[in-house]
């Protein structure tokens, strides 16, 4: 089954990142003197265009959901930039980013910890309103029983307690509590990753349906390949706090750049036995490397079946080796559709050029 591109309304980005940065610090002894650093995230660049939806994914500890809280300003970054709709957010204070908070909200990934079990859907629905001293026209009640009603929960459920609901249910909650300011950008760290499978395909429909019928633009953060791929328009891939690759849907998915994205692919179930037999299923060796001390060079260079010396020695910038295409490594898997500059007089015969030479890349061109 093909999954329908989905358009987006313009190429001006909504949110733009540059060097994102964010460096929890490690406090040591009665005077909490700094011994170190957990580097969650280490210098992110993307942007994300009005419309579309960006996919974000990686494994545990990733630094997937510090991104999300920093670009929706609930942590301070460390360094870099943040703009929004070309406004510059980056260390704006609370009441500087209150106006904001009506454009940028967040789903978060726990919907049992995230609804406060002491206030009923209708007080927690209607705390956006609250907050920001909004009446909506009809009155608050009103216009919480329609957006219950608009995420498939019964309107009559105003006065009822969080620990009445499924998870589905409340994870629904909290999507009609982020929508009710009538948000631009909407950040889903995790959306379904705390329900049954039986439950994850009826919120990922919602958000969906949600998005075509208000035009609201995601960001998606999620570990699971299978629902990144349905509502994604690119997605990003994440390692060790740090951006390997960046695509369009289809591309990343039928050729895919970095060895790290190459694997996590591989993993993903595939029902059709013939297919499953011909695929080769590629085992990382190695845990992830510690997000204090990271490794030199390239971030996955420790786990890597094609690392060679450069990648210990030298990060890969991301660079676009193909159109809407970017990957951070020096030697990329598929570069199919790119002509590479000639193998330098130091070159192994078997060695792609890399990052180290994307900017001499060039597409090919039919004769």
């Amino acid at each position: 089954m093909t999954v329908p591109e989905k358009a987006t309304t313009s190429t001006e980005p909504l949110l733009k990142v540059s060097g994102l940065v964010k460096h929890f610090p490690i406090k040591k002894g009665l005077l909490q003197r700094q011994s170190g650093a957990v580097q969650a995230v280490d210098g992110l660049d993307f942007d994300v265009r009005p419309g579309e939806t960006l996919g974000v994914v990686g494994e545990s500890g990733c630094g997937k959901s510090t991104m999300g809280r920093l670009i929706t300003r609930l942590l301070e970054p460390t360094s870099g930039k943040i703009e929004f709709e070309g406004k510059d957010i980056t260390h704006l204070n609370t009441a500087q980013m209150r106006p904001m908070r009506r454009d940028v909200q967040m789903i978060f990934q726990d919907p049992y910890s995230s609804l406060n079990p002491r206030h009923t859907v209708g007080a927690i629905v209607s705390a956006p309103f609250r907050l920001q001293g909004v009446t909506p026209e009809g009155g608050i009640k009103a216009e919480v029983q329609r957006l219950l009603a608009l995420v498939g929960l019964n309107p009559e459920h105003y006065n009822r307690y969080p620990h009445e609901f499924s998870g589905g249910q409340r994870q629904r909650i909290g999507i009609a509590r982020a929508l009710a300011l009538k948000p631009k950008l909407v950040v889903a760290d995790e959306p379904v990753s705390a329900l049954d499978v039986s439950i994850q395909a009826q919120v990922v429909n919602l958000l969906d349906d949600l998005q075509d019928e208000l035009g609201l633009t995601y960001v998606i953060i999620a570990h699971d390949l299978s629902v990144i791929r349905h509502v994604s328009d690119r997605i990003a891939v994440m390692y060790l706090g740090k951006i390997v690759e960046l695509a369009d849907r289809k591309d990343l998915y039928e050729r895919p750049m970095h060895p790290y994205t190459k694997a996590l692919l591989s993993a993903v179930p595939v029902p059709d036995p013939r297919r499953r037999a011909k695929r080769e299923r590629i085992l990382l060796k190695g845990d992830v490397p510690s997000p204090i001390s990271p490794p030199s060079g390239c971030r996955f260079h420790t786990r890597c079946w094609k690392a060679t010396e450069v990648c210990k020695r030298q990060e890969p910038p991301l660079v676009s080796l193909a159109t809407g295409h970017q990957v951070a490594c020096h030697h990329p898997e598929s570069v199919s559709d790119v002509r590479l500059p000639p193998r330098g007089p130091d070159q192994a015969p078997d060695q792609k050029p890399g990052a180290e030479a994307a900017q001499k890349v060039t597409k090919k061109t039919d004769s």
